[in-house]
């Protein structure tokens, strides 16, 4: 058993608490403390419908069941076995004030004088402040106190991160051709170990290729045939890969992950027009992140008004797979009339909470701006016969405390893959225009 001396004390700052509300119970044995100040900061974001304000909502509710003793006085253990202590600190009284140091009185350095106080009060043990802000973390190992993120949720190596393909060049063209016939095609026929669930393949020889997939249920490879979907032709295999997974009604989980102009969000889309029959409805969600990080209550006008810039967008991709028929098209027309009855609904992602995900196809655009546990949340509140499909950049993240080691994309790709439910391709070739590539590859 740790003896004190070995247990640590980790001080949490507010961006942890509204990153992961049970992030208190993810230190094993070790002490857990929490300033005044992070208190004061997660009472003001109680109020709101976006995830972080559920997270100060849920956080405060889990302190107020342990708090049945004094928590500044004293030391609580937490509820569970192997955890250790909590407590809220309050001294900020030490020989180095960091509000001196760094020239201004902001909350940050309220916690940073906390936690060094702590440390002071306890030098016999190491305190550390666990923050996702990389400014606080700098500051406080300027003051020789040990910072470190927070990283429960994080993917260490993004170099092995599932991409959902692989490119395989054949000695000879039979498998190719085996891969078409009743007999299909095996692993064992490839001489490869055997895929992950779902994983699909460029099978190629000479001038001959085939596009495939690892069918779980079967145990064998299947071809992949390039189709359209509302009048959006793929442009590659990738891309062909990308609609053949979110068309699969045996595969409930679709994350897609590329660079700007890989033709994500307007793929998830064209699919989900292409199967309107077979859903109840069509989500089409993204996380609003504001510019500085502000709530977009600081805009003016009426709600609608604020929110149409963070959707345009998804407007954008819908209005051009309408482009792709006329005005008198039928299909055209279909896509004004499931807009007009609700039946197709674009919207922030907060506004989803509370409504019924059963029979619904759900697609979460900008899905590296999520947490781990925001993904959880979404995953989890599925019903029957619906269907969820992630899409985003996990290297272009909007919001201060995520980056693409603990984004919610990353862990869910990283967490899920090789399981029959779920499948993912990575979108490697832009395809907006020649200049459009010429500046991602150049600039």
């Amino acid at each position: 058993m740790p003896t004190k001396k070995s247990r640590k004390i980790f001080v949490l700052d507010t961006s942890v608490i509204l990153h992961d509300f049970n992030a208190l119970y993810n230190f094993h044995e070790h002490d857990v403390a929490i300033p005044i100040t992070v208190l004061e900061e997660v009472d003001r974001f109680k109020k709101g419908n976006e995830m972080v304000n559920y997270h100060a909502r849920e956080f405060i509710r889990g302190l107020d069941k342990i708090s049945h003793d004094n928590l500044i006085n004293q030391w609580i253990p937490l509820d569970g076995a192997g955890h250790g202590k909590f407590r809220v600190l309050v001294d900020e009284k030490t020989d180095i004030d960091s509000t001196e140091l760094f020239g201004s009185k902001s909350e940050d350095h309220r916690i940073l004088n906390t936690a060094l106080a702590l440390s002071r009060s306890e030098p016999k043990r190491r305190v550390v402040l666990i923050t996702k802000d990389i400014n606080l973390r700098v500051k406080a190992r300027a003051m020789n106190l040990d910072a470190e993120d927070y990283e429960t949720d994080t993917i260490k190596n993004l170099d092995h991160l599932y991409g959902g393909k692989s490119e395989l060049h054949l000695k000879t063209k039979a498998p190719i051709d085996q891969l078409f016939t009743e007999e299909g095609l095996t692993p064992a026929d490839l001489e490869i170990d055997t895929p992950p669930c779902n994983h699909y393949f460029i099978l190629k020889h000479s001038s001959a290729s085939a596009l495939a997939y690892y069918h779980p249920g079967e145990e064998k490879m299947e071809p992949v045939a390039k189709r359209k979907a509302y009048g959006i032709t793929p442009k590659n295999a990738e891309q062909t890969f990308a609609l053949h997974a979110i068309m699969n009604p045996e595969v409930p989980l679709v994350t897609i992950s590329g660079t700007a102009g890989t033709g994500k969000t307007l793929l998830a889309l064209s699919a989900a027009l292409e199967q309107r029959s077979l859903y109840k409805q069509i989500f089409l969600a993204r996380p609003i992140v504001p510019l500085s990080n502000k709530d977009i209550g600081f805009l003016p006008g009426d709600v609608q008004s604020k929110i149409n810039p963070y959707m345009q967008p998804l407007w954008d991709n819908l209005n051009f797979i309408k482009n792709q028929f006329e005005q008198s098209d039928k299909e055209y027309k279909k896509i004004e009339e499931l807009i007009s009855t609700e039946k197709l609904l674009v919207t922030p992602l907060a506004y989803i909470r509370g409504r019924s995900l059963a029979n619904i196809l759900f697609i979460v655009d900008e899905a590296q701006n999520l947490t781990p546990h925001e993904v959880k949340t979404i995953i989890t509140r599925a019903g029957d016969h619906t269907k969820i499909v992630f899409t985003g950049d996990i290297y272009q993240i909007d919001t201060p405390y995520l980056d693409e080691h603990s984004n919610g994309l990353s862990y869910l790709i990283d967490k899920m893959n090789n399981h029959p439910l779920y499948a993912h391709i990575h979108l490697e070739k832009g395809e907006r225009s020649d200049l459009a590539n010429l500046a991602s590859e150049r600039l």
